[in-house]
């Protein structure tokens, strides 16, 4: 919940004049909030920044007050849309169930969801971590069929690392990020797990970000605070694009 319209636009005119043109082998995409949306997509219609939601609805209208359907956003111009956040997990009630009817419906409107996973310090103290995360996985991709996949990013957040003082080594980004992609090779296929994005969304920051996206399963970042930066946001995407 940050950058109105105006926020936004300076944020996005500082990214603009350092990352005008993206390296084609890496995928740069903001996701502000529902209302800064449409100036996002007209602001970067001729850079290679693509845009996405923070969060859509899993029906299609109605009488969902607040709420924005899959169809709205597509029509916003958005490519992408995050689902399942932890925050929104934590704050407003999403579950396993409705995280896999907003990516069906995410799907539905040829948007890519972007699929949040990830354990809290409790969870990962008690050694539930692995389990809890297949239990996400597996629920999130219920009933996506092979070619959807193709569409379907996961975001792996470290709950525990997030704000508590606690650190997310590369070593352990790496660990679940490889376990991740196992149990998605399990579901499908090894050759659909290695075509799936799966970004580390722990506070990465351009003095972690090397080590970082140099592990073997992490092919990206969901960015935090250091996207609300547009100095610190374009050199973890050039950092990205040195190891691409």
């Amino acid at each position: 919940m940050n950058c109105g319209p105006y926020d936004a636009a300076e944020l996005l005119e500082g990214l603009k004049a350092k990352k005008a043109e993206v390296n084609e082998n890496v995928d740069v995409l903001v996701c502000p909030p529902f209302v800064s949306i449409g100036m996002a997509v007209n602001y970067l219609h001729d850079t290679d920044i693509q845009v996405g939601a923070q969060t859509l609805h899993f029906e299609e209208n109605g009488a969902f007050t607040g709420e924005i359907s899959g169809s709205m956003l597509a029509e916003s111009g958005c490519n992408y849309v995050i689902i399942g956040h932890s925050e929104r997990r934590q704050y407003f009630g999403e579950t396993d169930t409705t995280v896999n009817k907003r990516t069906h419906k995410a799907l539905e409107h040829k948007l890519a969801p972007i699929v949040c996973v990830g354990e809290s310090l409790d969870q990962r103290k008690s050694e539930k971590h692995y389990e809890l995360v297949k239990n996400q996985v597996t629920a999130a991709l219920f009933d996506v069929s092979d070619e959807d996949l193709l569409d379907v990013v996961i975001a792996y957040e470290p709950i525990w690392a997030i704000g508590t003082g606690e650190t997310a080594s590369p070593e352990q980004a790496q660990e679940m990020h490889e376990h991740i992609r196992k149990i998605v090779a399990d579901l499908y296929s090894q050759d659909a797990a290695d075509q799936v994005n799966i970004l580390y969304g722990g506070s990465m920051k351009p003095a972690n970000a090397h080590e970082l996206l140099s592990q073997t399963d992490v092919d990206g970042g969901l960015i935090g605070g250091a996207s609300l930066d547009a100095d610190s946001f374009s050199e973890i995407i050039t950092i990205a694009e040195e190891l691409a």
